[in-house]
């Protein structure tokens, strides 16, 4: 199963809206006769091409999938078809399908059959890896994860808006590796007129992410950096009051939504269900402390990803990377779940999710 979560995870960024797949055939004695994944959307899934790049007979052996093998047609036909037609006599999957066109029934079409379905193995390490498409399945909402370079007091930035670097190049190579997963690169107006960004992905081989802004006037200029024609979609959500005369000033690749404004800015519930609609379905922030935290105080961040730098700030003056709560009690704190720490070169990289149990 290990070696089927590795093989999914080469995929990264490649197959969204599904999930990584990984699928490895093997014998009695646990030769690996063929392997396979999921390779890009619309492509055939790990199940089939490891089952058709496979060079002698599959009767009486074994697959193992981190992901329920599908028994309804999408782009491709049913695997769990496909591993009934080839005689294969076991079955080992790490999760149930959590799209409700499928969500046992894979496994059910299998056991009919006569295969032996074993369930759950390293479950947990399977969710880990599809936490997008869990997500959207379960919610109908595109997975967050709030991403932040912060000094050990928590500041992204000095009074006066510097924050080149915070952080070390080993942790802005794993940003790049973070860019080339995601769906989306979110951020606001304030980053862009500050930091003027890019937000491309600079990893060798990756892709660049949809680049979206929020900006409740239309007050960034149209040359900055992230509205660069580089083949990357660009999408800015605006308010509904914006006129057509100034979004006719941005160049025609760039899609302009008009969202709801509350409280003055970009309703930010509606802003992510235009995003989901569009087909984004998985979204890192790259931006300033009001946004990040109107995602977190609306309950739409999953998970919380910090770039830890051994550097000390020390001002008041700061920009932290959630403000504005205007908390009294520790017991109003956000809650959260430690998923895993580790060291680079000199910072720490902390990811944490969400637990919204009880907060209001």
């Amino acid at each position: 199963m290990q070696k089927c979560i590795k093989l999914a995870q080469k995929s990264a960024g490649r197959v969204s809206p599904n999930p990584l797949v990984g699928a490895v055939i093997f014998d009695d004695d646990l030769r690996i006769i063929s392997q396979g994944r999921h390779e890009y959307y619309g492509g055939n899934h790990a199940e089939r091409n490891a089952i058709l790049t496979a060079t002698e007979d599959l009767k009486g052996k074994s697959i193992i999938v981190n992901l329920e093998p599908c028994s309804h047609y999408g782009k491709t036909p049913p695997c769990a078809d496909l591993i009934i037609e080839r005689g294969i006599k076991r079955v080992i999957s790490g999760m149930v399908d959590p799209n409700p066109k499928v969500s046992g029934r894979g496994h059910e079409l299998l056991r009919q059959a006569g295969i032996e379905v074993i369930e759950g193995v390293l479950e947990e390490e399977c969710l880990e890896l599809n936490k997008f498409f869990v997500k959207n399945q379960t919610k109908n909402l595109p997975y967050i994860a709030v991403k932040t370079a912060v000094t050990l007091d928590g500041r992204i930035a000095t009074k006066t808006h510097q924050s080149k670097w915070i952080t070390d190049e080993a942790s802005r190579a794993q940003v790049q590796k973070l860019r080339n997963a995601y769906d989306a690169i979110l951020t606001g107006s304030g980053t862009i007129k500050y930091d003027n960004p890019s937000l491309t992905c600079r990893m060798k081989g990756g892709r660049n992410p949809v680049r979206v802004v929020l900006d409740t006037n239309l007050s960034t200029d149209e040359n900055s950096k992230v509205y660069a024609d580089d083949g990357a979609k660009v999408i800015i959500i605006t308010g509904e009051n914006v006129s057509k005369s100034r979004i006719k000033q941005y160049a025609s690749h760039i899609k302009i939504e008009k969202c709801r404004i509350r409280d003055g800015i970009i309703d930010i519930e509606e802003a992510v269900k235009i995003l989901y609609e569009t087909g984004i379905r998985s979204i890192m922030t790259e931006c300033g402390g009001l946004l990040n935290k109107s995602i977190i105080e609306a309950k739409l961040a999953d998970e919380l990803i910090q770039f830890v730098a051994p550097k000390i700030l020390g001002d008041e003056s700061a920009k932290g990377f959630a403000e504005g709560f205007h908390r009294s009690e520790i017991k109003e704190c956000n809650k959260l779940k430690i998923v895993s720490t580790k060291v680079l070169k000199n910072d720490i990289i902390i990811k944490s999710r969400f637990d919204y149990t009880g907060n209001k």
